[in-house]
């Protein structure tokens, strides 16, 4: 196994792979995942076996607004990270979120920050295997305003 760049070859497994962490995708052009390769500031990191197909990725990017819990800017943060259910508690998790790390180091960023949902137990796990600490928890909430 081993990491590198995704590349617009790679579109379709990519695609594929970001559907099963987020179904809601199947709706959503490949063109828009498309244009996250050509940014500068993100990055899309494959995890690819010994005959070179995708069993997980990791997608990171500068972000330069407030990050919860951190206090300087740019922040690499980890937008996604997923791994097939058939390659996990190998290390690929750690793989690709230790590249993305390097990536983030590389662009200025002394910080990486990553978020999940609250009832996400598995995902807390992960990023608490992977190094992470908590560094607190939000609610949002949001009111519709009447239209005029």
């Amino acid at each position: 196994m081993r990491i590198r760049p995704c590349r617009e070859a790679d579109l379709g497994a990519w695609t594929a792979l970001r559907e099963a962490l987020w179904p809601w995708l199947k709706d959503e052009p490949d063109v828009m995942a498309a244009q996250m390769l050509s940014r500068g500031d993100a990055a899309v990191l494959l995890a690819v076996d010994t005959d070179d197909l995708a069993v997980g990725f990791a997608e990171v990017a500068l972000r330069r607004d407030y990050v919860n819990g951190c206090e300087t800017s740019p922040v690499g943060f980890l937008e996604g990270i997923y791994v097939d259910p058939a390659h996990r508690l190998g290390g690929v998790a750690r793989a690709l979120c230790e590249e993305a790390e390097r990536w983030s180091a590389r662009h200025g960023c002394t910080e990486f920050a990553s978020d999940a949902l609250l009832d996400n137990v598995a995902s807390h796990a992960m990023h608490d295997a992977l190094g992470f600490e908590e560094t607190e928890r939000v609610v949002y909430f949001r009111k519709m305003l009447p239209t005029r």
